[in-house]
């Protein structure tokens, strides 16, 4: 009987996994199935208790230990969760998906750690082994890379460390965890090789440090998916390892999706995964290349009033915007706009942001109706057609070099065409260059006007100018 109630309340949570994730595919249904999924989980862990002690007995053993340390931890986690999701603002969301990923990945270590530590896996044969030991190793590099990914976007590692050799050195490491796997398999049941395996995670933390430290900042969004389909991987393996086939399903479509996202996000950079992490994409160039004319501002009053008789206007976000918590005021901005007969459209590019959707879920947090929100391939075009384009934080996005300047680290990268519109009002705090370190040839055109000032409130400012022409 228990083994059904446990069957059962599987099956349920992974259609309830795979139910969730197909809800979140729309911006309109993903709260609800953020909340579906949600529930998925929590029979997967109710399950979970049952589970230990019908199909390990052993784990009887010390069941009333086991159920307390069990329920310490859920406990911590939850109320840790709660907190930190409350109170993390936009602009730390990239951080705290970086965080999380990262505990997926360790969790996924742990247990590996676990069942190898304990010999569990080598007594369950070799091909447990080997899952124990290609999962724990992907965890684990999922783990310390995506701390360091943490650290990059917080800002607490402000560099790319770079060093001669470095790939030489990376291929090393994995080579030397190999071979301490391949000791761990020799040995199998007969003994733990607790040194052994003591210097394979060792090496495989180690590993997901230098392979994310040399990687720079315009490249984070794909390292965080990277490392999001890491992590999905890591616990489909575990899953086979503790026969938990909620784990294996749930892993594998997290694997999956992130495997999928990674590489569109790559596409929509024209570069390839391992360009991404073998590169040295992200270093900052020595100047300006050569870019002819200058960068010429104009008052965030006299932006506003040049929207205000536009016809058509097209706004680009970016992690400006997130920054100063400015998409409040922007929306304001854009209803004004839409009560004069201005057409008001986003144009939302797929690596704007630090994180996979950001923009979509800034604009969402501030309610701007999805259907004038697009992405680059629907309103690409619409550029040529706007009176303006007003950019808001976004750099590398929209930097016309991609389309013209084959010296240039992202040439090729397709871009928003904000040169095409008739004006583009670039939103800036300063004459500083994108999070990828390359100058941005719109800032020089003969068509841009840069109105410098904090998001916030040069938006205020828009918001007045065009309230006076109202009452006017």
């Amino acid at each position: 009987m228990v083994s059904f109630l446990i069957a059962a309340a599987f099956f349920v949570a992974t259609l309830l996994f795979i139910y969730g994730l197909k809800r979140m595919a729309s911006p309109v249904t993903a709260p609800s199935g953020i909340r579906v999924a949600g529930w998925g989980m929590v029979i997967a862990v109710a399950a979970a208790f049952l589970y230990a002690f019908d199909v390990r007995p052993a784990a009887s053993e010390h069941l009333g230990t086991n159920f307390l340390l069990a329920l310490v931890a859920l406990g911590i986690g939850v109320a840790w969760a709660w907190r930190s999701g409350k109170r993390v603002e936009m602009t730390g969301m990239p951080q705290m998906v970086a965080l999380y990923n990262g505990m997926g990945g360790g969790a996924a270590a742990a247990i590996a750690a676990v069942e190898l530590y304990s010999g569990n896996a080598q007594a369950y044969g070799f091909v447990v082994t080997v899952l124990a030991l290609v999962g724990g190793l992907i965890g684990a590099v999922a783990l310390s890379g995506s701390i360091v990914a943490w650290a990059k976007l917080d800002g607490r590692l402000n560099r790319t460390l770079r060093f001669n050799a470095q790939q030489l050195v990376n291929g090393g490491l994995l080579a030397l965890a190999a071979l301490f796997a391949l000791y761990v398999l020799i040995v199998g049941a007969g003994a733990v090789p607790t040194t052994a395996i003591t210097l394979f995670f060792i090496a495989a933390l180690v590993l997901g440090v230098l392979l994310t430290t040399p990687i720079g900042g315009a490249d984070m969004p794909v390292v965080i998916s990277l490392y999001n389909a890491f992590t999905g991987l890591a616990v489909a393996f575990e899953g086979f390892v503790l026969q938990n086939p909620a784990m294996i399903i749930a892993g594998t479509v997290v694997g999956s999706a992130g495997t999928l996202l990674t590489f569109l996000m790559a596409k929509a950079m024209n570069r390839s995964v391992s360009n991404v992490i073998f590169s040295n994409f992200g270093e900052e160039d020595d100047g300006s290349g050569g870019i002819e004319g200058s960068m010429k501002s104009v008052d965030a009053s006299d932006a506003a009033i040049s929207m205000y008789y536009g016809s058509k206007v097209i706004i680009v976000p970016g992690y400006g915007l997130a920054v100063a918590q400015a998409q409040h005021k922007l929306y304001e901005f854009v209803k004004l706009l839409q009560k004069q007969g201005v057409e008001v459209a986003f144009a939302i590019h797929p690596v704007a942001g630090r994180m996979p959707g950001h923009m979509n879920v800034l604009l969402a947090e501030a309610g701007i109706p999805y259907d004038i929100i697009h992405d680059l391939e629907d309103i690409n075009e619409e550029f040529a057609l706007s009176d303006a384009a007003l950019v808001i934080g976004a750099n590398d996005v929209v930097n016309p070099a991609a389309r013209t300047n084959e010296s240039s680290p992202i040439y090729g990268m397709p871009i928003l065409n904000v040169d095409y519109a008739q004006q583009a009002f670039v939103v800036k705090r300063g004459q500083g260059r994108g999070y990828s370190g390359v100058e941005n040839e719109l800032f020089f055109a003969d068509n841009t006007h840069m109105v410098y000032g904090d998001a916030q409130k040069v938006m205020v400012e828009m918001i007045e100018a065009v309230k006076s022409l109202g009452n006017g």
